[in-house]
């Protein structure tokens, strides 16, 4: 019977495991045991940590609106109040760019807003 080679996949696996915790430091980058634990862990912080990006950008957001609403003499609740009953949709993101970058264009949305 011809000699027969393994563990060509399970070989691969293990390149690839090593590869992902490039960086790593101690022996979280070169054991393979140890690896596979970072990976998970590292895994598990990426998941919830993008969606902790997107509250973090939404409270960002909610403080330049807040910011820019006061230096124009209203408070940023009563903004966005004012924004849904004038019927006026647009979302903090866009607010946020307006106040920051074109103080003018945000001024004229907030007099749209209060008439």
């Amino acid at each position: 019977m011809p000699r027969v080679k393994r563990g060509k996949i399970a070989l691969k696996r293990r390149h690839k495991v090593l590869g992902q915790t490039k960086g790593f430091r101690w022996q979280r980058k070169s054991k393979e045991r140890a690896a596979k634990e970072a990976l998970l862990h590292a895994g598990r912080h990426a998941f919830g940590d993008r969606r902790k990006k997107k509250r973090n950008f939404r409270a960002l957001w909610n403080i330049k609106i807040n910011a820019a609403a006061r230096e124009n003499g209203m408070s940023y609740s009563k903004l966005i109040y004012q924004l849904k009953k004038s019927d006026i949709l647009l979302n903090r993101k866009m607010l946020a760019e307006l106040a920051e970058k074109h103080p003018e264009v945000f001024k004229a949305i907030i007099k749209e807003a209060s008439a």
